[in-house]
Parts: structure tokens; C-alpha cells; sequence
């Protein structure tokens, strides 16, 4: 019998699949770019071997919302996706993406949490070029931005489109996803973008169905009318006839807390008579632009970063404004352009929201911030260790499923996600005893412990704590179209006592 041989084989480690399947006991044998083999390959040889006993192999966790559209370009080593276990980030959410903006564009925010480093791309196309050209070390999930449309479409952002720049914003539209993006992504919370009317987010997704493609929202209002915009977000969907993902999904506010026992019921009935998913994150404070409205600017908030003002990074806006007496909208004026973090969520809205069934998991990570949130480094490892370890909120299988399996059906990413032979080779080697976050808001860039090996396409990308300068990432495209909300049939009772 002629001996099997490898480029890379992981032996002795209990494989977690991605398809929330108990774990089984295999060695994973890898050739080029794909699982050659699962199974008992003790006498297999291969050029590396890696040995992962007492450790978990499980797909390659899929970011399924970043904002590291332009990092894959400006820092393709992608440590603290990498380091983390990330193998793919879904990019653009927010109705923000890198293109299609010419050099000129203006960045209003939130546009301008993207780096005014970066070159600028005035087609989709382009900017996956450049990509292809210079890949990254992970895969790439492109979506295109309603947001970025407008500023590239219209002179006065302050009022809803009329039909010429409708007209030109779905040409952008059509030209993005034959490019290869698997969608477009709302943000009407924002200024650029909250004039935007139902009708006019209506008809520019109208194109999303000939493609196959997604409707990410960031929705209009995730406090007290968040009921309101779920329904807002289903209704553009139905529209469109386009799957939907409501973007990390959250209650904001403290006469909020807790309506998540209402929300989630609400989205549970929705997937019954459309395709719709969400993200969340597992934390409860958020980061975006610091805001100008008084009303958006109340609890606790910290400085991330400031080019007013950078030497107040990290202290609480509610301080700054105390010192220099005056309104905390004063004190945000004065501070601008700038980015904060929001300490504005409870803390049994967040477990509720990641245990129900079909709930992804996605960083919502800036990594242009000088102070980013620790999600940015720590999402991924926080969900295995604290959540599903430490809290016991839900089995190993069913978190590394929220970050793997059930994000590549929802994207329609085949053979990724899955480990299984014959799939492409993106894979994670963690202690599931050691698995947690480091970062935290104080020292946010920090990468976890327990991640000990991350293959990108069959290549090691990361091992003990060693960037081996991969750049094996590609564009994935959206070839599996969803027909049904996934992980319907096993939604835990949302208004579960948590």
C-alpha cells in the first residue's frame, strides 16, 4: 500500500466541523489548497506536520462584518484578524466601502473612518484588482456601500435621490456586484445616508435579485424605534426579493435594555416568510464616529481617537466637556473629526442576542482607530472562551458553527466553512482550555491566547504566535444562493430568561 503524503497534516486533534456536529476525533491531511483527507492518517508523511493533540481543528472563522476594506490593501499581514483565527472578513457593512469613490470624493463621516492613506478606486472592479494583485494573508467578502453610492452620486447628501442619481447610483450598483460583490450595505443611522427614504433604498436594490445577491442594513435606529427599522429592513428585502442581514444586531440605551425579548421573536417570525440573517458582536459597549446630536451622546463614552485633540485619547467625553464647561455636543464639535466607544448596551441583551439560533458572529472592528475597540482583536476568541467555555451559554460546536458554517451558507460561500475533504483548507488549531481574548478597552491591541495554528488555503499563516507572512487570501464570490433562513429550525425561545 502505497504511503499517503502531505503537504501539511494536523494529527491527533478533535475536529469541530462547522456544521454544529459533536466533535470527532481525526488527523486532516492537506494538499495545495484543499483537505486531501479526514480520518486515521497515522501513517501518512507530510512536508509539516502539525501536532494538535488535545487541541480542536475547526474551519477558518469568517468575520461576518468588518470594516477592513482597505487594511487587506495597506496591512495585508492582517495580524489581528489572523491572530485570532480569522481565515475571511465580510467587507463594506455600514453602507460603507472603499469604492466606488473617485480621488476627489468627500469623506464625510462615517466615510472617514476609512484611511485617507489608501488609494482610491473609481469602479468595484478596481479595487478587487487590487486585491488579486497584491493579495492579502485571508480571504475578502466584498460588499459595496449605499453610502458610498451617494457621495459618489449625488452633490447634497441632505435629501433622497432624485431619478437621475438613482439612475446612476444603480449603475454603480450593477457594476459592483458584476465585479463580485455578494451585496450592498445600508447605513441610514448616519447623516449621508439618513435621508435616504424607504423608496429610495427600495428601488436601488432592485438589481440585488438578478444577482443572487445580499441587503446588509446598518438600520435606521437601534434604540427605542429599533421595531420600526427591523420592519423598515425586511420590507426593502421583500422588495428587492434579496436575502437580508440585519447588521449587529443591538439594543442602545438604558430605557432599551432588554427589548431584545421583543426584537428577536420579531426577526424569528420574519425568517418564516423571507430570507433574513444577523450579526452580532460579543460585547456590550460600541464604537463608531463620535456624533454631534446631544441625543446620541449620553452614558459613558470614551475617545478612541481625535485629530483636534489627540492627546485625549482614552478619557470620557462626559470629563472633557466638565473641564472645558461646556455641552457634551460642544465638546464633540470641538473633537471632530473623531471616533468614540459607546458604553450603551446591557449586558443580557448581548448573551440573548448570540444565543439565538441563526445569530452570526462579526467583529464590526475599525482598524484605522489609533485606540480601537478590543473587538477588533478579540471577537473571535471571546465567544469560544467566555461565552461558550466560561459562561456555558452555548456548546464549542455550536460557536465555532456561528462563525463558520452557518456564515458561509448565509454568504453563499462554497466550500469554505466546512471542514470537510474536498473543501478548501482554511482552518483553525485552538486550545479549547486556553481559548480567550486578551485585548481589552485600556490595551486594546492585544492577540489572543490558545490560537496556535491559522491555515489560509492551505498554506500556515500564523502559528504560536508567528506571522509567517502568507499572502494566500482571495475574492470569494457569492455562488450558493440562500432559499431559506438559515438555522431556522433550531432557534432556542428568544424571550429565554437571560
Amino acid at each position: 500500500m502505497q504511503t499517503q503524503v502531505f503537504d501539511v497534516l494536523i494529527r491527533g486533534a478533535e475536529v469541530i466541523d462547522g456544521r454544529k456536529r459533536p466533535r470527532f476525533k481525526a488527523d486532516v491531511g492537506i494538499r495545495g489548497t484543499v483537505i486531501a483527507a479526514l480520518g486515521d492518517l497515522s501513517a501518512a508523511q507530510a512536508d509539516k506536520v502539525v501536532d494538535a493533540r488535545g487541541k480542536i481543528v475547526a474551519p477558518g472563522f469568517i468575520d461576518a462584518h468588518s470594516h477592513d476594506d482597505q487594511a487587506l490593501l495597506l496591512q495585508p499581514q492582517m495580524g489581528f484578524k489572523l491572530s485570532q483565527g480569522v481565515t475571511a472578513v465580510v467587507t463594506g457593512n455600514c453602507g460603507i466601502s472603499v469604492a466606488p469613490l473617485y480621488p476627489d470624493s468627500p469623506m464625510p463621516a462615517p466615510l472617514n473612518l476609512l484611511s485617507d492613506a489608501a488609494t482610491r478606486f473609481s469602479t468595484f472592479e478596481a479595487y478587487l484588482q487590487a486585491l488579486r494583485a497584491s493579495p492579502p494573508a485571508i480571504h475578502v467578502i466584498p460588499l459595496v456601500g449605499h453610502t458610498t453610492l451617494r457621495v459618489r452620486a449625488m452633490a447634497d447628501l441632505d435629501r433622497a435621490a432624485n431619478p437621475p442619481e438613482m439612475a446612476a447610483m444603480q449603475a454603480l450598483l450593477r457594476e459592483a456586484l458584476a465585479a463580485g460583490a455578494v451585496g450592498l450595505s445600508s447605513g441610514t443611522y448616519y447623516p449621508p445616508a439618513a435621508a435616504a427614504s424607504t423608496q429610495e433604498l427600495c428601488k436601488l436594490a432592485q438589481p440585488l435579485a438578478e444577482f443572487g445577491a445580499l441587503y446588509v442594513s446598518h438600520m435606521r435606529d437601534e434604540a427605542a424605534h429599533s421595531q420600526q427599522s427591523i420592519a423598515e429592513t425586511f420590507k426593502i428585502g421583500q422588495r428587492a426579493q434579496a436575502s437580508v442581514i440585519i447588521s449587529h444586531h443591538k439594543l442602545q440605551g438604558q430605557a432599551n435594555w432588554g427589548n431584545s425579548a421583543q426584537t428577536l421573536p420579531q426577526i424569528e417570525a420574519a425568517m418564516r416568510r423571507q430570507c433574513v440573517s444577523l450579526d452580532c458582536y460579543p460585547y456590550h459597549a460600541s464604537s463608531t464616529i463620535l456624533h454631534l446630536q446631544e441625543e446620541r451622546l449620553s452614558g459613558r463614552i470614551v475617545i478612541a481617537d481625535s485629530a483636534a485633540h489627540p492627546e485625549l485619547q482614552g478619557q470620557e467625553l462626559g470629563d472633557i466637556a466638565r473641564r472645558w464647561q461646556v455641552s457634551r455636543a460642544e465638546a464633540s464639535a470641538r473633537l471632530q473629526p473623531a471616533s468614540a466607544i459607546y458604553f450603551n448596551m446591557d449586558e443580557r441583551d448581548v448573551q440573548r442576542i448570540l444565543a439565538f439560533g441563526p445569530t452570526m458572529i462579526g467583529s464590526d472592528g475599525v482598524p484605522s482607530n489609533e485606540r480601537p475597540h478590543p473587538r477588533l482583536w478579540g471577537t473571535f476568541p471571546r465567544v469560544l472562551g467566555h461565552y461558550s467555555r466560561d459562561l456555558g451559554l452555548f456548546p464549542l460546536e455550536t460557536a465555532v458553527w456561528k462563525m463558520t458554517g452557518l456564515t458561509a451558507e448565509v454568504f453563499g460561500i462554497d466550500k469554505r466553512g466546512v471542514l470537510a475533504e474536498g473543501h478548501y483548507a482554511d482552518l483553525c488549531v485552538f486550545d479549547p482550555q486556553t481559548v480567550r481574548d486578551t485585548a481589552t478597552f485600556d490595551d486594546p491591541k492585544q492577540p489572543a491566547a490558545g490560537i496556535d495554528c491559522v491555515i489560509v488555503n492551505g498554506a500556515i499563516a500564523y502559528e504560536q504566535g508567528v506571522y509567517l507572512g502568507s499572502r494566500t487570501g482571495t475574492v470569494l464570490q457569492r455562488t450558493v444562493p440562500a432559499k431559506t433562513s438559515p438555522g431556522l429550525q433550531a432557534l432556542p425561545d428568544p424571550a429565554s430568561s437571560l
